[in-house]
């Protein structure tokens, strides 16, 4: 059987996947979309711990070009924002070009004929003409690597691969890492868990979340009038957008969140010892901040306890701390994130020179603009390096992207292009210098920065800075990928 080809094959059906191909499919364009599992959704079919929601406003994190008007509440719930996902690939006849159960192991740019040759784990191939890489930074759990982990004798379970039934009603669970996903957690584990006890390396900075149930008028007016609906999501919009200083030039004005969590702190948990355990230490925004109005009561259960010491090994009953302490458990929960790369790393992708993308990013994972990749022709990132966002929704981002890779794709029928190394090196430092006036750089030490203390993660900048930088492709940042493979090197006479 002949091997299928496609001008542009995507790989995933969360946001970024789903949006990107919506606007091929808009366009008319040949496409097919790979997904490892059975069915579209990303992240949010994946987490599914009790009391996974998301942390930015529903009106918000939905596609422009598909407003939602009766969400349930003003943070939506995992379910809701899947069912969202599912409903995005039914109404716009996506379902037939996915192929579900399509692992992607290997992608390998071929020079002479201009196309990637991709195989998944089952040995099924596809060539496409442009690779569209939708699978996000949060999706390959992060495990820590604590002696003794295999070798506990109760349940042991990742936030991001919650099983259907988790039987924890009654006993004894530890709660490993107190990021987002444990903040949303642990509320929710309280009051099933016989005794839930958490522990914590770094507090986290948590504000208070306004979530409130949408009522009944409110969908009707949204869904009556979508123009309503519009303005309530630009003045979210702008609301959030406001935020960028705190991070881009003006840390000062953390000191007054700072102030509202901690009074927030103050009034959730009486004793003054855990108080002080909750409170961090660095700058409000160095790391995530957590949005939550039930993480910090739970401490004042007396269900509940933290744990500051750094975990020394885990025996079959127990976790151990530092100086021999016991903390007999029957279960074991870590909420410990997600490798930033994982996703990536897991896909064997080969550009010029068989070079990999491993080894392209063994320096940090650089890129221009978070999109393209030097060495790697028509190869698009979503949601890229230096493409997060600390104050505002990424579905934004995505779609400001997707809209700069079909000019990409336009240009490409003249012939495949890739991204020149003098490019790429620019808009490397150019984020490293923006960086380093952020309140990323405070001292904290933060997922948002790599291995070598630089920031590949979040966009340091505002949502509108993007979309001007993305709005027009500056066709000087390419070169054909013919004139490029001339000068060079294999890989084969690097490593000679």
């Amino acid at each position: 059987m002949a091997t299928p080809h496609h001008r542009v094959v995507i790989v995933g059906t969360g946001f970024s996947g789903l949006g990107m191909a919506v606007r091929l499919a808009q366009r008319g364009e040949d496409f097919a979309v790979l997904e490892r599992a059975d069915d579209v959704g990303g992240t949010w079919r994946d987490n599914r711990y009790p009391g996974c929601a998301c942390d930015v406003p529903s009106r918000l994190y939905s596609f422009s070009f598909d407003q939602k008007p009766d969400w349930s509440r003003d943070y939506a719930t995992a379910d809701e924002i899947w069912g969202y996902l599912r409903g995005v690939a039914d109404r716009y006849g996506l379902r037939d070009r996915i192929t579900f159960g399509a692992d992607l192991v290997a992608a390998e740019y071929d020079t002479e004929r201009e196309h990637w040759a991709l195989t998944a784990a089952d040995g099924r191939r596809w060539t496409a003409d442009a690779l569209v890489l939708g699978v996000g930074a949060l999706h390959e759990p992060a495990r820590p690597d604590i002696p003794g982990l295999d070798d506990f004798a109760g349940a042991v379970m990742h936030t991001a691969q919650w099983p259907e039934r988790d039987d924890l009603d009654g006993r004894r669970v530890a709660v490993v890492g107190t990021g987002a996903s444990s903040v949303q957690l642990v509320p929710e584990l309280a009051p099933r868990a016989g005794h839930t006890t958490v522990f914590q390396r770094t507090p986290a900075w948590t504000l208070p979340k306004r979530d409130l149930p949408w009522s009944a008028r409110r969908k009707t007016a949204f869904r009556r009038h979508p123009g309503l609906q519009r303005a309530v999501r630009w003045l979210t919009y702008w609301r959030m957008e406001a935020q960028a200083p705190l991070f881009v030039r003006f840390p000062v004005i953390a000191r007054v969140a700072e102030r509202i969590a901690r009074r927030e702190l103050a009034k959730s948990v009486r004793d003054p010892q855990v108080r002080a355990a909750l409170t961090p230490d660095y700058t409000l925004g160095c790391k995530r901040i957590l949005l939550s109005s039930t993480y910090w009561p739970a401490f004042d259960r007396d269900d509940v306890t933290l744990v500051t010491d750094p975990i020394e090994r885990i025996e079959p009953q127990a976790v151990v701390t530092a100086g021999g302490a016991r903390h007999e458990v029957d279960a074991i929960v870590l909420g410990t994130g997600f490798s930033l790369t994982g996703s990536y790393d897991r896909m064997g992708i080969r550009g010029l020179g068989g070079r990999t993308l491993d080894e392209a990013w063994s320096q940090g994972a650089h890129s221009h603009l978070g999109i393209t990749v030097a060495g790697f022709p028509e190869l698009y990132l979503l949601l890229g390096p230096n493409t997060g966002l600390g104050h505002s929704s990424v579905v934004m981002m995505t779609e400001f992207a997707s809209r700069y890779i079909l000019q990409g794709l336009d240009r490409a029928h003249r012939g495949a292009r890739v991204t020149t190394e003098a490019a790429q090196d620019a808009f490397t430092e150019e984020m490293r210098r923006r960086s380093r006036h952020t309140v990323w750089a405070t001292g904290c030490k933060s997922w948002y920065l790599d291995r070598f203390g630089h920031n590949t993660a979040l966009w340091p900048g505002s949502t509108i800075a993007y979309w001007w930088r993305t709005r027009t492709m500056d066709d000087s940042v390419f070169e054909p990928v013919r004139a490029e493979t001339a000068r060079r090197p294999t890989k084969e006479s690097l490593d000679a």
